[in-house]
């Protein structure tokens, strides 16, 4: 009698046990499976101009990439160019839009990130330097003791290659002006900071400046270009090493699905002042870095 209730309480036990561990078992898949859901891709983009647009344009980029990808695609907003760099290379930045510059510097701390996508004109960039058109400013050598301002400092088209050429042409930017050189922050800032007299002349990037000249936003009575800069690489779209991530393919489907944006979301390339987005390479921006290790902006 003892024995057969010794080996009843036995199996009773085992039961419970065994049911335990089923349930603690699908408690940790479920819990595993819940975290899966929880990673989230983001997407971040330098902070050059306008800000709203410039969420508008993203928040926009980021519901198609969801769609073609069927990830759950984020949009976060940076508040400067080297808070984008810096949450890249912390794995906090997924996707990014960079500038010529940022976009060596991210890829240059971020081992296996690379640059998948561009616009076209991209290939053949330019900046343009603008001054007050009472000055009479016809060529570099003229900005020599006036006011200047540059965009961000850690802008490709706003900065980088302003000074580069600015130095082809016999001029140092730290030495030769009305002071040291002022740095507006963004491209959008840097033709109104001209057009209002706080500074005669600056660079800033062609395409903001035509898309401000195109919506008549731009006085040219007291404003206007007087110098375009040779061309060179610039924007880029760089992706981190997201595959161990989110998994094997995932790089190449958020290229895919960059590439495919056209006139079906004509509204989304308007706001990038493109129609399309073609494929880029690291090594595109290999004279970006050189310029910027000469100018001793990266080592």
């Amino acid at each position: 009698m003892k024995k057969r209730i010794i080996v009843l309480l036995m199996s009773i036990l085992l039961l419970v046990i065994g049911g335990c561990s089923k349930k603690d078992k699908d408690g940790v898949e479920a819990q595993t499976e819940s975290n899966k859901e929880k990673i989230v891709f983001k997407i971040g983009g330098i902070p050059d101009q306008n800000a709203s647009k410039l969420n508008r344009r993203l928040e926009e980029l980021a519901q198609y990439i969801g769609e073609k990808t069927d990830m759950e695609v984020e949009y976060v907003p940076t508040v400067d160019y080297s808070a984008l760099v810096t949450a890249f290379e912390r794995g906090e930045i997924h996707l990014a839009w960079f500038g010529g510059l940022t976009g060596v510097q991210a890829r240059n701390l971020t081992p296996n990130s690379e640059a998948i996508a561009q616009r076209p004109r991209d290939e053949e960039f330019h900046s343009v330097f603008i001054a007050q058109t009472e000055l009479n400013i016809t060529q570099l050598s003229d900005i020599k003791g006036k006011r200047f301002t540059f965009g961000s400092e850690s802008s490709t088209s706003g900065h980088l290659m302003p000074r580069f050429f600015m130095g082809e042409n016999g001029i140092d930017a730290d030495r030769d002006l009305d002071g040291a050189p002022n740095y507006s922050g963004s491209h959008d800032k840097t033709w109104k900071l001209v057009e209002s007299g706080a500074f005669q002349a600056g660079a800033l990037n062609e395409a903001v400046w035509e898309s401000a000249v195109a919506q008549n936003k731009v006085d040219l009575n007291k404003v206007d270009v007087f110098y375009t800069t040779p061309a060179y690489y610039d924007y880029n779209w760089t992706i981190n090493n997201v595959d161990p991530v989110f998994g094997p393919g995932t790089k190449e489907k958020v290229k895919a699905a960059l590439l495919s944006i056209g006139n079906d979301k004509k509204e989304i390339m308007e706001l990038f002042q493109t129609d399309k987005f073609i494929e880029s390479k690291n090594e595109n921006y290999d004279a970006i870095s050189s310029v910027a290790k000469k100018l001793n902006i990266i080592k």
